[in-house]
């Protein structure tokens, strides 16, 4: 079977090309820190054979781009330990770990953070249910990207201590970069904004920033949310274009999921429901594509590789409801 075939992301190697995307848990303690019962949740999943990797969830890199309480935390230094034990857990049973690293900026509800939230634009993002408190953002400088940059990188720099096996860059379901890339929510008229060339360059920034404090061989992973699928934002030829830049500037994986609309697609549930994306980008790029969305069987699994809509198929719901699947 194609899924149990081992494939490569950068200098590391799956045992196969089933991987369990990252769906938040907020298991987690208040500010952040690793539990027992999230190191509970994550062992019993990695226990099963089909998976290759864990992406483990969404995890914050500062306090300003908190998205929800018990969110997990990879700001600050002390959290290293407990994400060791998260690291650990998993590698005992010869599962890669990755860790998803992102900032929430307008859909940070202030809350949360105890601030004004930030984004690409004074806007309130156009998603159904609305994300943050419904505040406008305020629009970041120059000096603000930078820094996020370095936030980006220093947590990278963390999850890689502790022991992760990669990092996979949030861009996508409305989060902030994602906010840069959409034209719905970016109407900035500096280098940061109007072609989709200037919305790029946070990302481009962000990969060169981790690669310079993870090293060349340390796999990076982008999660696009290449398609809004709504009027006037992002496209399906605009992702095509974005995961050529994002590869050509160091990404190792491109792992496909929607934009403004989040990780589901009005009028569709069938399984891989992003692949008009993935085949797409699959098509453009050299690395693996990775598609999530719909998949609850493993002949679902398959059909979509075969069917070359992606190299890397991502089980999120099923593997969260049973942690053996498909085994029973």
């Amino acid at each position: 079977m194609k899924a149990e075939e081992a494939i490569r992301i950068g200098a590391s190697e799956l045992k196969s090309r089933i991987v369990m995307p990252p769906i938040a848990t907020y298991l987690s303690t208040e500010d952040g820190k690793v539990t027992d019962e999230m190191l509970a949740y994550y062992g019993e999943r990695a226990q099963n054979s089909r998976i290759g990797m864990i992406v483990t969830e969404h995890s914050y890199i500062t306090i300003r781009g908190k998205a929800k309480a018990k969110q997990l935390s990879l700001c600050d230094d002390g959290d290293i330990d407990g994400l060791r034990r998260l690291t650990d857990v998993i590698h005992r049973y010869g599962t890669k770990v990755m860790a998803q690293l992102n900032h929430a900026g307008a859909a940070a509800p202030s809350s949360v953070t105890g601030c004004r939230a930030v984004s690409a634009s004074g806007i309130v993002l156009p998603t159904t249910p609305m994300m943050g408190d419904g505040t406008v953002p305020d629009e970041l400088t120059a000096e603000q990207i930078a820094q996020i940059a370095k936030d980006f990188a220093d947590a990278a720099a963390r999850a890689k201590e502790a022991g992760y096996d990669g990092v996979e860059i949030h861009s996508a379901h409305a989060y902030l970069l994602n906010q840069f890339y959409s034209p719905l929510s970016n109407h900035r008229s500096d280098g940061y904004g109007g072609t989709l060339d200037n919305r790029l360059r946070i990302h481009r920034e962000v990969l060169e920033a981790v690669r310079g404090v993870v090293g060349e061989d340390y796999p990076i992973s982008v999660r696009l949310g290449g398609c809004d699928y709504m009027e006037g934002g992002s496209t399906v030829e605009d992702s095509v274009y974005a995961a050529g830049v994002l590869e050509k500037a160091g990404a190792d994986m491109i792992s496909v999921s929607g934009g403004m609309c989040r990780y589901t697609r009005d009028g569709h549930t069938e399984p891989g429901y992003f692949r008009d994306m993935s085949s797409a980008i699959k098509r453009k790029v050299s690395i693996p594509v990775m598609l999530t969305g719909g998949v609850k069987t493993m002949n679902d699994a398959e059909g979509l590789l075969d069917a070359g809509a992606a190299d890397i198929i991502g089980v999120g719901r099923e593997l969260m409801k049973n942690p053996r699947w498909p085994e029973e």
